[in-house]
Order: C-alpha cells, then structure tokens, then sequence
C-alpha cells in the first residue's frame, strides 16, 4: 500500500508557528491548489488544503513563506477524529516530508524534513 500526496499551490494566510512542550514545532498551513480543468461556467475551482509541518521543516518554511507564496509539497494524507458538541467530526490533513520554496524569494530553495 502507498500513501503518497504532491502538492503545488498558494498559502492562503501567513504561516503562524505554534511550539509545544519538549521544543515541538508545528505549522499548519492551508494550501490553495487550483483544479487543472474549468468547471461549468468556464473557472478554475480551487480547493483549500489543510496541511501540517513539523518542527525543522516548519521553522524554515515559516521564516521563508508568506500569503500568496507558491510552494509544492510532499507528503502523506491522514484522517483524524475528535469530539466536538458530543458529535465526532473527521477531518484529513497532509503530512508534510518536504516542501519547495517555488516563488517568493529570488532564489528557489528546497528543504526536506528532519
């Protein structure tokens, strides 16, 4: 079995890093990945992906990356529950491995996960 995601798109809000005990870094980005075909009306649809970076990854593409930046990423899907008003609710994220800095910066950096 293979779980196995890329990405290319634009992030849709300046990353934001959270730390958590044990020097634990984590970034959640959304990535905004337009369809390669026109809908009904002749537009581009746009889907809005959730996506989680851990710690060395997640500090560089938080200090390299702003709102509107095109990035590609690799990574996996994962789906998680939680309770919330006694209902569970599922939601599915891509872990990210790597990310490639694509625009934003003059010059093209890639970074793979520590």
């Amino acid at each position: 079995m293979h779980n196995l995601v890329y990405l290319i798109g634009r992030l849709t809000e300046d990353p934001e890093m959270r730390e958590y005990e044990e020097n634990k870094k984590v970034l959640t980005i959304n990535l905004a990945v337009q369809r390669s075909f026109k809908n009904e009306n002749g537009i581009y649809d746009t889907d809005f992906i959730r996506c989680i970076l851990w710690n060395g990854i997640a500090s560089r593409t938080s200090e390299y990356c702003h709102k509107g930046d095109l990035i590609g990423i690799k990574g996996r899907l994962q789906t998680r529950k939680y309770e919330k008003d006694q209902e569970v609710k599922y939601i599915t994220e891509v872990i990210v491995d790597k990310v490639s800095f694509l625009a934003g910066k003059k010059e093209k950096l890639t970074e793979e996960a520590d």
